[in-house]
């Protein structure tokens, strides 16, 4: 065993030592790692969003005579109207504004890219459909995906109501979703599943030298 001496090896060792005792039950050891990461994190955050958001498209520019984003600034200052009881239902102007915005800016992106291009990456690729190209059990995993494709889009179409062919491409669209579903949850355990392990491999690698 080759224990390290560096001292931020140790710091980090001891924090996440500090996370895993919460695999036993809540402590102030876990509590004080928690609090640390999320104040640091925060703090992090802040500093960023000043020097890398604020003073180049704000502050800097305000200087610089575009006075017009004065109006951005006010309605941004707004925020911090949260922490004075008397004024605090003013933060609801800067919430509507930036769900509004967002909101109409992120559904034509989602429609263009998780339905349409979906759809045209179905329907456009008739190379797909042929043996010589994509081999048979490409042609195979093509029909199945053709089919998953309309009989998920059919799930979510509601102007009839799902009986006859549309109750049972509605119900084997459920099944495709269900699918879906699964392995984005299968990558999320398999994404924490590598951070166990690449903590393990500090642990007993880099802190206690066990491992190479």
């Amino acid at each position: 065993m080759n224990i390290s001496f560096d001292f931020w090896i140790w710091i980090g060792a001891l924090l996440s030592l500090c996370i895993f005792s919460f695999l036993y039950k809540d402590n102030p050891f876990y509590k004080f790692a928690e609090h640390l990461f999320v104040g640091v994190t925060n703090g992090y955050f802040l500093t960023f969003t000043v020097h890398r958001v604020l003073v180049p498209n704000l502050f800097k520019p305000l200087f610089e005579g575009k006075l017009w984003l004065i109006i951005s600034f006010i309605v941004g200052a707004l925020y911090v109207a949260r922490f004075i009881p008397k004024v605090s239902w003013l933060v609801r102007i800067p919430i509507a504004i930036t769900i509004g915005y967002y909101t109409g800016a992120s559904i034509p992106a989602v429609i263009q890219t998780d339905i349409i291009r979906q759809i045209q990456g179905t329907i456009l690729t008739p190379q797909n459909f042929q043996a010589w190209h994509a081999g048979t059990m490409g042609v195979v995993w093509s029909i199945i995906l053709f089919i998953g494709v309309l009989c998920t889009l059919s799930y979510f179409y509601f102007s009839k109501e799902h009986k006859g062919v549309l109750g049972v491409t509605s119900k084997i669209g459920i099944i495709f979703i269900m699918i879906g579903f699964g392995a984005a949850f299968g990558y999320t355990v398999m994404a924490r599943i590598s951070l166990l392990i690449g903590r393990l491999q500090f642990l007993l690698g880099d802190w206690l030298g066990i491992i190479q």
